[in-house]
């Protein structure tokens, strides 16, 4: 008996459909990733909140809505070979795992990538695989990818992850010179050259620390 499928559904329709998410594949991976087993044993009270979470190490695991937000805006297929920049503790990952063929995601701070490799294997998933390195350079060696999620606040857009995506590929990025907000972008390659920007709000998310992001604080 799965103690949290009721909080799952009360999740799915308070905070995603009454604001605007439709897609039904992406509602139903909402509803169906055990998000409790990717948050800290003191956390798990708070797993299905309109709120992100501490993961530890200066980082979180976002909101619901905005996880639920960026699938969608990603237009994922079963066949979709996807990239997620920032595992965190692997929930984003896992909800990706359910919406298409295969996910690739990086992590730069080792701990954390233990962490995702173990909860998502905890929860079944094993069409994730979990990188350590600069996520801001992507990972050129399975590219071209059909979406690309960057979980991170970039101060400009990485150009090495717009050359890894496949023509008609969806990327989703944050970006803006500010630590604390950005302008959630999707960027869409129409050709070799040709890209289509667009804005979808403002969100908060952590920096995007890399060669191509923000400078390592420590």
């Amino acid at each position: 008996m799965d103690r949290y499928a009721a909080e799952r559904e009360e999740m799915v329709q308070r905070q995603l459909q009454s604001r605007g998410i439709k897609d039904g594949r992406v509602l139903d991976a909402m509803r169906k990733v055990p998000r409790h087993l990717f948050v800290s044993r003191n956390q798990e009270i708070r797993s299905y909140w309109d709120c992100p979470l501490g993961i530890g190490l200066g980082q979180t695991i976002s909101q619901p809505y905005i996880v639920a937000l960026m699938c969608e805006a990603l237009e994922l297929s079963e066949n979709s070979e996807c990239l997620e920049i920032g595992s965190g503790s692997g929930y984003a990952a896992a909800v990706m795992s359910e919406l298409c063929r295969h996910v690739i995601t990086i992590e730069r701070i080792p701990e954390l990538a233990e962490l995702a490799k173990a909860n998502l294997k905890n929860a079944g998933y094993s069409n994730v695989e979990v990188h350590c390195s600069d996520g801001s350079l992507g990972h050129s060696r399975k590219a071209p990818y059909d979406a690309i999620a960057v979980a991170a606040g970039a101060p400009a857009m990485p150009k090495s992850l717009k050359a890894q995506l496949r023509t008609g590929g969806r990327l989703i990025v944050p970006v803006g010179r500010s630590h604390n907000y950005q302008d959630l972008l999707r960027i869409r390659r129409l050709s070799d050259d040709d890209f289509l920007t667009e804005n979808l709000g403002g969100v908060a998310f952590v920096p995007l620390v890399g060669e191509e992001g923000w400078v390592d604080p420590t």
